[in-house]
């Protein structure tokens, strides 16, 4: 499924302000490059990836109160509003309220973004999100490919690694700090 804007628009037709102003969608739409995408509908195994993968994440990262693990959160900074299947943020970066509540509006790139690619659904738009995120802050970069069982790495400022699943290394170990740890194998199982 690719893909597609949900309105005939043409870059640049309509700002961020007026896109995040729109009703939400479901699925979830982006706005990217002056156009806004609708997220393709996620199927089983791509839903049981993102759910298993969040709770794993999470199981390592908030027991040490390292970072948070977010699944479908809106993200704007860069020009760009997105929404990674999962953004990981450190703890002492997630947006706080005049509460010190988790606040609403996440207006920075995520620590650690991880996409899955739906079926049919092509490698480039998922990549330049991720490259987008790399240039805005961003540590590391996941794309899952299940038909494949492959996981695309994109650690900033090194070179992209792919590993094939079950994992004989880990991607984390080719991450940057909190994200290398050894009990973060949780494709592996």
């Amino acid at each position: 499924m690719v893909q597609t804007p949900i309105a005939p628009t043409t870059p640049g037709s309509i700002t961020l302000e007026a896109f995040l102003k729109m009703p939400e969608t479901q699925p979830a739409s982006e706005y990217i490059d002056g156009q806004i995408l609708q997220k393709p509908m996620p199927k089983g195994k791509h839903s049981r990836i993102q759910k298993r993968l969040t709770f794993k994440v999470e199981s390592v990262l908030l027991e040490g109160s390292i970072a948070e693990a977010f699944p479908e959160l809106r993200c704007v900074f860069g020009g760009r509003a997105i929404v990674p299947h999962i953004a990981v943020f450190q703890s002492h970066r997630i947006p706080r309220d005049e509460d010190g509540e988790i606040g609403n509006l996440f207006a920075i790139a995520p620590d650690w973004i991880i996409e899955i690619l739906s079926p049919d659904q092509g490698h480039g738009k998922i990549t330049s999100k991720i490259l987008h995120c790399l240039d805005h802050g961003c540590v590391m970069g996941w794309l899952i490919v299940p038909e494949t069982h492959e996981v695309i790495v994109y650690p900033y400022n090194d070179r992209t690694r792919s590993f094939q699943t079950p994992l004989q290394s880990s991607p984390y170990q080719h991450g940057p700090q909190p994200y290398n740890s050894p009990s973060m194998n949780c494709l592996a199982g």
